[in-house]
This record gives structure tokens, sequence and C-alpha cells, in this order.
């Protein structure tokens, strides 16, 4: 694209840009950029700071113009066609839009939860309850969903059950709020796959967990996220949890897939190690979009510019679980401290056994017949259950 006297201002073709389908708080759009559809002149505010100064434009009032300067086009998309001859606009497309660029917005901002996945006494998905629970969330105020990740114990199912399950909540939430498709494994090529069959499905973003048991190097998960993100046009976070995968990726590797793959714009953090967190916020500016994978943590990880959490405990108090983050970004810091640490007994037996037995068994709790879990997950030790039900009701949700 070069400012010529005379031309035809195009933006991505359909094929190459998915136009969005709906506009999430915070303006992130199924293509993972931020819409900024204007009628007039373009806001100052959204102008870099360091741009050339503008020409007079003349433009027809209610139709949005494009700034005919190639370096604007660093920052900006334009869907649509716009005409313009010396910094005139001539004629506007109807559909005309303008779009700021990939990773000014996260894909959620607050609590996402962490979706259980209901199953019958035979073992089948119950996808009656799975509809209730999504329902419930969203009214329950759960500012995301996460579909097939660890806590829908995933790992237990057929790619066909996997690929069905987040096709079947992107269709029960119908962009109310974004969903975010689990989608990792060891093997690139199925985690290409799974990614690719989500996007088809309707996920607005993916939760790629590093790969496990083969134990890459940062060289090959580097490799790996990229090809998966490559794969894709949905935005991407990384999952970064040792304890499970055997292999820690390093502040450096997240800094240079977040700088260098457009799509991967953020990751969820569930190590727990601040030293580490620290550092990748320095490397990145604290530009990437950095979620709590721990329930115990989520104001620490936001007072360092972090976004939101992936929530186990949404399950059994999305109201909650959403406040804790509403409050802070609201700036009421104090009351946002306060409501974490009031959830801490509760979210210790949570986590007293291997997740999700214990927020399978606390849903149980609560009567939402979510059913067993699938093995080899075993049911919760009655001693740690009795502790369970105790927190519960002293949180007031039993």
């Amino acid at each position: 694209m070069t400012g010529t006297e005379e031309g035809l201002v195009k933006g991505k073709s359909a094929e190459e840009k998915r136009k969005p389908e709906r506009i999430f708080s915070g303006h992130r759009v199924k293509s993972s950029v931020t819409v900024i559809q204007v009628d007039g002149e373009l806001p100052k505010e959204q102008i870099r700071e360091d741009a050339k100064p503008l020409e007079e434009l003349t433009f027809t009032s209610a139709l949005p113009f494009l700034l005919c300067d190639p370096e604007i086009f660093q920052e900006y998309i334009a869907i649509g066609t716009l005409c313009w001859i010396r910094g005139r606009v001539l004629r506007v497309s109807n559909n005309f839009t303008i779009f700021r660029r990939r990773k000014d917005m996260a894909i959620y901002e607050g609590a996402g939860v962490a979706l259980i996945t209901p199953f019958k006494a035979n073992g089948e998905i119950n996808y009656d309850k799975l509809e209730e629970i999504v329902e419930e969330q969203i009214a329950g105020g759960t500012d995301a969903i996460i579909a097939c990740g660890t806590t829908g114990e995933a790992s237990t199912m057929t790619h066909e059950e996997h690929l069905e399950v987040i096709k079947f909540v992107c269709d029960v939430t119908k962009k109310r709020i974004p969903v975010i498709a689990g989608t990792g494994s060891n093997c690139t090529e199925t985690a290409v796959y799974l990614s690719q069959e989500a996007e088809k499905n309707g996920a607005d973003g993916l939760l790629v967990v590093s790969p496990y048991y083969n134990k890459a190097t940062q060289k090959g998960l580097i490799a790996h996220f990229s090809a998966v993100a490559d794969s894709v046009k949905i935005p991407m976070l990384l999952y970064n949890i040792t304890g499970r995968t055997g292999v820690n990726i390093q502040p450096a590797t997240i800094a240079h897939l977040w700088k260098n793959v457009d799509n991967i714009v953020g990751v969820k953090e569930a190590n727990g190690d601040f030293s580490a967190i620290t550092t990748l916020m320095n490397l990145t500016d604290g530009g990437i979009d950095l979620y709590s994978g721990n329930d115990d943590q989520i104001v620490p990880l936001l007072s360092l510019g972090g976004k939101g959490v992936i929530s186990v405990l949404s399950n059994v108090a999305p109201a909650q679980a959403h406040e804790i983050c509403a409050a802070y970004f609201a700036g009421d810091v104090k009351r946002s401290a306060k409501l974490q640490l009031e959830a801490i007994p509760l979210i210790h037996a949570l986590f007293s056994e291997v997740n999700p037995i214990p927020v399978k068994a606390a849903m149980n709790l609560l009567g939402k017949e979510t059913g067993p879990l699938r093995m080899p997950l075993t049911e919760m030790e009655p001693e740690h259950q009795e502790v369970l039900k105790k927190e519960l009701q002293a949180y007031g949700l039993l």
C-alpha cells in the first residue's frame, strides 16, 4: 500500500480476513482485531502520536473515511472500498469499516470459567445439563467460557466428542460472551487439526497447552505454537502449567512468540512463579494478555497488568469471581483484595485433590447433577468432600 495521489484503497477480502460477527465488551471481535467503526472523523485518540500531520480531508456526513497516510496502514486495516484523490474522499462502500490491528484488545477481561463437562451415569456427555450450565454461567456474569480444558476433562474425550462439545458451547452461547476452545496436544498435527476445527465451529479464541510427556525444547515449543497459530486466524493463548506437562515455557520464549506470531496474544500462567511473570511482563512491555491459571492468585497477577483469570472457582461462584476482577478494574483494589481473601478457604478446598475432582463434587453438592468423572479420575475422598461442603456453606453457596 502506497500513498499515490490517485488510487483505490481496498481492505482485506472476506477470504483473507473474516468479518466480525459481533462486537464484544472491549471491542474484541471474532477476527481478533478491534473495531473502530466511525462516522466522520477518526477520533484523535485513535491516531498514533507519531503519525504525520493530517491533510484537510472532506467527506460526506455519516460516511467513514480512511487516513491516506501509508504509515497509518501499519496500524489499521480496512474492510470495504474507499476511493480518494489528493486526500479527498470520493466514494465509500456502505460496509466500509476501519479496524485497529490485532493485539490492541484482549479476547476478554475478567473471569473466564474453565468449564466442567457434565456426564451421564453411563459416561456419555450430558448435553442438556451442559446447556443449563452455560446459561447459568452467562446469567452469573462470567466474562468468557473456556471449553474442553483441563477442568473439562478433554483428555478423556475422543476427537469427535471434543469438537462436538466446543461446537455445542458456541451454539448455546450465541456470541453473548467469547468462547475459548482448549485445543492443545503433544502432537502438533493433532493440535493443528483441533484448532482448525474449533475455529470452524465458532470458537472466538484458542487455549493451547504446551506439549506434554515428550518435553520439547524451547526451540521445539516455538515451532509447535507457531505452527498451530499459523493454521488459524482467531487469537490464541498459550497455557503454561509445568506440573502437568513436565516442561516450562520460559518467559523469553513466550515473549518471542507474542512478538513474532500475530495471533498469539497472551498466556494462561498456572505455574505461580511471580519472578517469571514479572520477567515476562518486562520483556513484553506489559503488552501481553496475561491470565492467572490459579484462583488464589487473581489479584496479585492483576497488579502486574493481568487481564483476568481462567477460573475453576467460577464454576460454582461465577458472580463472585467476576466481581474480584471487576472491582480491581474499577479501581477498588481494597475491595478486590477483600473478595480474593474471602474466597481462599473455598479455593483451597476446590484444589484439595487434583482438578477437576473437587469442582465436579462441588457442582453435585450444589444440586447441579453434573454426573461422574471419567477414568482415571475417581470420586473425591469422603473426608475432603466434607471439608468442601463446609466451605461451600461458609461461602454462602450451600
